[in-house]
C-alpha cells in the first residue's frame, strides 16, 4: 500500500511557457469523504493527523468558509452533482426517488459532452437515478480505465469517515494505523457530553480521518505514477459536518461547514486568476461546485443550474449561503438558513419538533446511545439537553464570537435590523427557487405524478405570487398569538396552505379548542397529507378516535410517500398509538420488512416506514430487535 505523498519534489512543476490555448484540458479529481467538519491539520487542528492533505494544502488554497447546503448526505450530494438547490428539484429528503426534468444534466454529463471521461467511485445518493449519467460508476471506476489521452473527471468517495464507522468503534477500520489519538486529549464541543465513551468516539473519528488521509496520499501518488499530477486540478472536501449529534442532521454551522482544499497546478492558474495560494475567506457552497468545474474546463453551464462559478475572471463574490434541512430518515423537518459567514440565521418551520427525536435513528449505538444513557442518569448538561427540546422558531448566532452556537441572539435589539434582512433573504430565496419543502413531500410527489411532470416543473406551476402566499402561511408557524389568525386558512384553496395551518396548530402553545372543529373537517380533506397532519394533531391533543382511524386507514394506502408521512405521524403519538399495534404487526409492517439491517425491505421509503413503525411499537412497550 502506498502511504506517502510527502515528497516536496512532486510539486516542482515546470512553469508554463506554453500558450494557454496549447495546453491540454485539465483533468479534474474530486476526493470527497463523509461526515467531517473542518478538522484537517492545515485548519489549525493539532489533534488531527493529516500529513498528506496538509502537504497538498501548502501548494493549494484552503477555503475557510466552504459549506454544504444540507447537513446530511443525499440532499448535499444532489446539490453538489447538479449545481441546483435540492429544494428546487425536490431532492432534499433522505432518501427518496424523485422524478427530475428530462433536460437535467448533472456535472458528469456536461463534462462527458465536452469530451471528458467521467468516473464515480462509488457513492451516488442523489435521490434520483444515476444510470447512464457516468462513463463508469462502480467500485472499480478509475481514470486509468479511460481511452488513451482523454481528459477525465474522476470522483472518489471515501465512506470510512461516515457516522457508521465513527460510532461503531471498530478496530478493524483503523488497523492500518500505527499511531492513534488519545481520548484523554480530546476537546469536545459543549453540546456533547464529556464522558469517557464520548471521548473514545471523538478520538476514533480523528483516527478515521487519518485513514482517509492515507487514501488521499495514495490517489495523489497514482496521479504522479501516471504522469498526470501537473495536469490535474484536485478538490478535497467533506459532504457536511461530523457524523455526531449537534452536527449531521443539524441545520447550523456545525452541520453545514466543510473542509475544502483546492489544488490548481501552476500551468492552469490562469483559469482562476483571483485565487491565491494559502487561504481564502471567500464564501462557497456545494451548489457552486458544478458550474465552477464546467467553467474550469471551458464548458457551457446549463441554464437551469442555480449555482455560480467561484473561480473565473467575472466571479462576483457570494454574499450569502443558503441551507436546508428536511426529512432525514423518518424525522420530518422544514428548516431554512442563511449565512454571511459571520452570522447564521435559521428559521424552523416545525419548531415543535426537537432535533433529537424519539426515533430509531436516535436510539442506535455510539454517541446516541451514550447520550441516552446519560440522560436516564440525569447527567446531561443544559447544552446537551437543548438538542432534545423543542427548537426556537428562529435562531441567530454570531460565529465569530460564539463558534459553538450557544447564544441565540434572535431577540437582541441590536440585531433586529440584521434579523429582518435575513428573514427577507430566506423568503425571497424560497420563492425564487420554488422551495418544494413548502409544498410538502407527499403533495409534491402526488402533484408531479398526477400531471406526469417532474417535481421541479410541478413546483414551477405555482406563480411567484401564489408561492409567496404559501410561504407566508408557513411563516405563521410558531408566531400565532390569536387563534382567529389561522381560521381562514383551514378553508384555503391550496393544499399546502391548509397543511401549514395545521402545522401552526401543532406548534401553538395556547388553548387549541377553537381549532378542533376545523381539524375534524380536515380528516376528510381531499389532500391526504393535510388529513394525516390533522389526524396526528387531534390524537395528540384530544385523543380523537376517528382521527386515529384516519391514520390507520392511510397506513394501508399503496403509495409509499403517503404511508411514510402517516407512519411518522403515528410515531409522534407515543403510547396513544397503542390501538394500532395489532394492525401494524400483522398487516402493515410485513409489507416493508426485509434484509436491510436484518429488518427492512430497501434503503428508501420502506426502510423509513419500517423505522417509524418500529419506534411506534417501542413507544407502546413492544420489544423490537433494532440493530445497533
Amino acid at each position: 500500500m502506498k502511504y506517502s505523498f510527502l515528497l516536496g519534489g512532486i510539486f516542482l512543476w515546470f512553469s508554463c511557457a506554453t500558450p494557454y490555448e496549447e495546453l491540454p484540458p485539465p483533468n479534474i479529481l474530486w476526493i470527497s469523504h463523509e461526515d467531517l467538519s473542518p478538522i484537517y491539520g492545515c485548519y489549525g487542528d493539532d489533534y488531527a493527523r493529516t500529513p498528506n492533505i496538509d502537504q497538498l494544502a501548502t501548494k493549494s488554497t484552503r477555503f475557510n468558509k466552504a459549506y454544504s447546503n444540507a447537513p446530511i448526505c443525499a440532499p448535499a450530494r444532489s446539490t453538489l452533482i447538479t449545481g441546483m438547490y435540492a429544494t428546487s428539484l425536490g431532492t432534499q429528503h433522505l432518501r427518496s426517488e424523485i422524478p427530475v426534468p428530462e433536460e437535467l444534466k448533472i456535472l458528469s454529463e456536461v463534462l462527458r459532452d465536452a469530451g471528458y471521461y467521467t468516473t464515480n467511485n462509488v457513492k451516488t445518493d442523489y435521490n434520483f437515478s444515476h444510470e447512464g449519467r457516468w462513463d463508469e460508476s462502480s467500485n472499480t471506476a478509475h481514470w486509468r480505465n479511460r481511452p488513451n489521452g482523454k481528459p477525465f473527471f474522476s470522483v472518489f468517495n471515501f465512506m470510512i469517515t461516515h457516522e457508521g464507522p465513527t460510532n461503531a468503534l471498530r478496530s478493524s477500520d483503523t488497523e492500518m494505523l500505527e499511531v492513534f489519538n488519545d481520548p484523554s486529549e480530546a476537546s469536545l464541543p459543549p453540546y456533547l457530553p464529556d464522558s469517557p465513551r464520548m471521548r473514545e468516539i471523538w478520538a476514533h473519528m480523528y483516527d478515521l480521518l487519518a485513514v482517509f488521509d492515507i487514501g488521499v496520499g495514495n490517489l495523489l501518488a497514482e496521479l504522479e505514477e501516471d504522469g498526470l499530477l501537473e495536469n490535474t486540478i484536485v478538490f478535497v472536501f467533506s459532504d457536511h459536518g461530523h457524523g455526531l449529534p449537534g452536527h449531521k442532521r443539524w441545520l447550523n454551522n456545525a452541520g453545514l461547514q466543510i473542509p475544502f482544499i483546492l489544488h490548481i497546478p501552476d500551468k492552469y492558474k490562469h483559469l482562476a486568476p483571483n485565487l491565491q495560494i494559502g487561504e481564502t475567506d471567500q464564501l462557497v457552497a456545494f451548489v457552486d461546485f458544478a458550474p465552477t468545474v464546467i467553467k474550469l474546463v471551458g464548458g457551457e453551464v446549463p441554464q437551469m443550474m442555480e449555482g455560480t462559478d467561484f473561480l473565473g475572471k467575472e466571479t462576483v463574490p457570494k454574499e450569502y449561503i443558503f441551507g436546508y434541512r428536511d426529512r432525514a430518515d423518518d424525522c420530518y423537518e422544514v428548516s431554512r438558513s442563511v449565512s454571511d459567514g459571520r452570522y447564521i440565521y435559521i428559521r424552523h418551520f416545525m419548531p415543535q419538533l426537537p432535533y433529537y427525536q424519539e426515533a430509531v435513528i436516535f436510539n442506535k449505538g455510539g454517541s446516541y446511545e451514550e447520550i441516552n444513557r446519560l440522560h436516564k442518569l440525569g447527567q446531561l448538561t443544559d447544552a446537551v439537553l437543548r438538542m432534545k427540546q423543542e427548537k426556537p422558531v428562529e435562531e441567530l448566532f454570531d460565529l465569530q464570537e460564539d463558534p459553538f452556537e450557544q447564544e441565540n441572539l434572535i431577540d437582541k435589539p441590536e440585531h433586529a435590523q440584521l434579523v429582518d434582512q435575513f428573514r427577507e433573504k430566506v423568503t425571497f430565496w424560497m420563492v425564487k427557487h420554488r422551495d418544494t419543502g413548502i409544498i410538502t413531500e407527499g403533495e409534491m410527489m402526488l402533484g408531479s405524478m398526477a400531471e406526469g411532470i417532474s417535481v421541479y416543473d410541478y413546483a414551477r406551476s405555482f406563480s411567484e405570487e401564489k408561492f409567496h402566499e404559501l410561504v407566508t402561511v408557513a411563516d405563521l408557524v410558531g408566531k400565532i398569538e390569536n387563534p382567529k389568525e389561522l381560521i381562514p386558512f383551514f378553508g384555503a384553496s391550496e393544499n399546502a396552505a391548509r397543511f401549514w395551518a395545521v402545522v401552526a396548530v401543532d406548534a401553538y402553545q395556547g388553548d387549541g379548542s377553537p381549532f378542533w372543529p376545523h381539524l375534524k373537517k380536515l380528516l376528510d380533506d381531499p389532500s391526504l397529507p393535510v388529513a394525516i397532519k390533522a389526524a396526528e394533531v387531534l390524537v395528540k391533543k384530544t385523543n380523537d378516535p376517528v382521527a386515529l382511524q384516519t391514520l390507520e386507514k392511510i397506513l394501508h394506502e399503496p403509495y409509499e410517500p403517503l404511508v411514510l408521512q402517516a407512519a411518522i405521524s403515528v410515531r409522534q403519538l407515543g403510547d396513544k398509538a397503542m390501538p394500532l399495534i395489532p394492525a401494524i404487526q400483522q398487516e402493515i409492517f410485513p409489507k416493508y420488512s426485509g434484509d436491510i439491517w436484518d429488518r427492512y425491505k430497501s434503503w428508501s421509503y420502506p426502510m423509513f416506514i419500517g423505522m417509524a413503525l418500529d419506534q411506534t411499537q417501542i413507544n407502546c412497550g413492544v420489544s423490537i430487535p433494532i440493530k445497533k
